[in-house]
């Protein structure tokens, strides 16, 4: 009996979807063939009518369902996109630093050639590699030695005059002590009047002009220069410049501050003199106009306080007057200075 009734529903069904397509069919005959007007068009725009609105309500949600799925693609490019980007920026940054320090170490470099060409010079430039960090001495050390031909008792010199002098050397290093440093003397003299002396420094790291006759005036601006007396140091290098006078000529106790060019705290290349043109005195240098500014820094540092007798002078300018002059005291003057460079 079972069988017979699920044979009977199948029979049934084959009827009902058999009765469904032919009425599917005359529809289908019956809407081809009737006008826009017919009955059949007329409940299709009925259907139509009442599914608008949920049609236009469904919309939003469905363009929101789109923005969704893009925002969530474009979030995972941005992610990549973002992360190429820091890269980028990174190295850039790199780049920018790489090259302002390049174009620093040019700046200096040129001031370093400025003074070998002005007064041809032979010897070799150096990297500062140490530093003394105490104020009993004042010193730096050099990535220059023995096999690049340095030799003790040399004249060193910054991008704007002579810092110091060779006190020992290694194969490929030097310590160089510093003209500021309280046991460094000089044999100097005054471009103006050619008169003799010695430049010493101090434990408040300020130069300082001894040894010259009282009679001798002395003018704030005057440029200082190595004489050369006793070997000590190569004639005729720029060291500073007068920027106070404390007293006036005739006055045994006159104090004279001597104010160099530029600041050895940063320095970082500085140059070996093996040799200097013999007319080196007399000639000229022209500082570009960042070197002039550090060069004006270091002499109203000095100058603070100066005394009456500031008359102003030439800032930062090699001497360019001749003659050989030399005061009656040379002979004491030189054995002051190779007191002050070996005795100490």
């Amino acid at each position: 009996m079972a069988l017979n009734f699920q044979n009977n529903e199948t029979s049934s069904g084959r009827v009902s979807l058999i009765i469904a397509l032919a009425v599917s069919l005359a529809c289908l005959g019956i809407y081809a063939a009737e006008g826009a007007q017919g009955p059949l068009h007329k409940v299709q725009s009925l259907f139509e009518g009442a599914a608008a609105p949920l049609q236009q309500a469904s919309a939003p949600l469905g363009a929101a369902v789109d923005e969704a799925e893009q925002g969530n693609a474009d979030n995972g490019a941005d992610e990549d996109t973002m992360a190429a980007l820091r890269e980028q920026n990174e190295q850039l940054t790199q780049q920018l630093t790489t090259a302002e320090e390049q174009r620093l170490e040019n700046e200096r470099l040129r001031s370093l050639l400025n003074l070998r060409d002005t007064y041809e010079i032979e010897g070799v430039a150096a990297r500062v590699i140490g530093r003394s960090t105490d104020a009993w001495n004042q010193d730096i050390t050099l990535d220059a030695g023995s096999n690049q031909g340095v030799e003790s008792g040399l004249t060193v010199m910054g991008p704007t005059g002579v810092i110091g002098q060779v006190i020992s050397v290694s194969g490929n290093s030097c310590r160089v002590r510093l003209l500021t440093d309280p046991q460094s003397g000089a044999a100097a003299m005054v471009q103006s009047s050619r008169a003799e002396g010695i430049v010493r420094g101090s434990l408040d790291g300020l130069l300082y002009l001894e040894n010259i006759s009282a009679d001798v005036n002395i003018q704030v601006g005057d440029v200082v220069l190595t004489s050369g007396l006793g070997g000590s140091y190569t004639r005729g290098l720029l060291i500073g410049t007068v920027a106070r006078v404390e007293g006036s000529a005739g006055n045994d106790s006159r104090r004279i501050v001597v104010a160099p060019n530029g600041s050895v705290d940063l320095l970082q290349e500085a140059l070996v003199v093996f040799s200097a043109a013999s007319d080196a005195a007399d000639r000229t240098v022209r500082f570009s106009s960042d070197d002039a500014q550090g060069a004006e820094g270091g002499s109203d540092q000095a100058g603070a306080g100066d005394s009456p007798d500031d008359d102003g002078g030439e800032d930062g300018a090699a001497p360019d007057a001749s003659g050989d002059g030399k005061a009656a005291d040379e002979d004491g003057s030189a054995d002051n200075a190779d007191g002050g460079e070996e005795g100490r």
